[in-house]
């Protein structure tokens, strides 16, 4: 009983609040009437666009310093580099082993150790474990292994640059540690 005559009470109090707060809105109403007419915004005329022309493009048939294909070719011959299909040729034509046909990124060096004095590293891929040694080969690149030491599988792989030329570069697979 005694909180139902309160919650009437309050919904009188809050009436009478909202009533006595409407009083004042023909006065602010007025105000804003008089200042709307009395402020007048200037606002400076934009200026008109400058008018394009396009020009021809008449350097397309001039001799072209930096083309990429001729700077390849010239660095080529200067570093004695072996030629593309000197670096491809015997790639393609031995036999694949079965960790070519996983990319580097899905494998993950979990450790090392030494066989017969010989180091061998042991990779994790699609959760089976795998021994590689020296010489072997690891990813979709031709990548074949040169170095193992205890942090990581050091790879030479063969890829194609922005020319289509074939090039060496050389990628490593870092020891992953173990979330404890």
């Amino acid at each position: 009983m005694r909180t139902a005559t309160s919650k009437v009470l309050w919904l009188m109090l809050a009436t009478a609040g909202l009533s006595a707060c409407d009083s004042g809105q023909e006065d602010l109403q007025r105000w804003m009437v008089e200042q709307r007419a009395q402020v007048k915004p200037s606002v400076p005329p934009i200026a008109e666009p400058k008018k394009f022309t396009p020009q021809a493009y008449t350097e397309g048939s001039s001799f072209e310093p930096f083309n990429i294909l001729k700077l390849t070719q010239a660095l080529r011959r200067e570093s004695n580099q072996p030629s593309t299909s000197e670096l491809i040729a015997p790639e393609l034509a031995r036999r694949k082993e079965s960790l070519e046909a996983f990319p580097l990124d899905s494998m993950a060096m979990v450790g090392s150790m030494n066989r017969n004095g010989q180091p061998v590293a042991l990779v994790r891929v699609d959760k089976l474990l795998y021994k590689v040694r020296v010489g072997e080969y690891l990813g979709l690149n031709y990548g074949r292994i040169t170095r193992i030491n205890e942090t990581e599988v050091a790879l030479r792989e063969i890829v194609q640059d922005a020319a289509g030329e074939w090039i060496e570069r050389v990628a490593t697979l870092q020891l992953q540690e173990s979330a404890k």
